[in-house]
């Protein structure tokens, strides 16, 4: 196995060296985001998906939890 760790081939050392290494990890970063949020907007795109497939009277059901929106007021005032 080698000790090479040249994955850019500047042969150099240096600054030059070390801004390379760093913009290349960032890239490699910025690789990952992305890939990262792609993965999200295809599960978000997905889910759309399958609600629009659904039918409209799907949509017009009560709601499984009747007192969730039952917000009252509360009977102490706090000033």
């Amino acid at each position: 196995m080698s000790d090479n760790n040249d994955y850019l081939r500047t042969n150099a050392s240096g600054s030059f060296r070390l801004r390379a290494d760093v913009l290349a990890l960032m890239m490699k970063g910025a690789g990952y985001a992305a890939i990262f949020c792609l993965v999200i907007w295809f599960s978000i795109a997905v889910i759309y998906g399958i609600g629009k497939l659904l039918p409209p009277e799907s949509r017009d059901t009560q709601d499984p939890t009747p007192y969730s929106f039952n917000l009252s007021t509360p009977s102490v005032v706090q000033v």
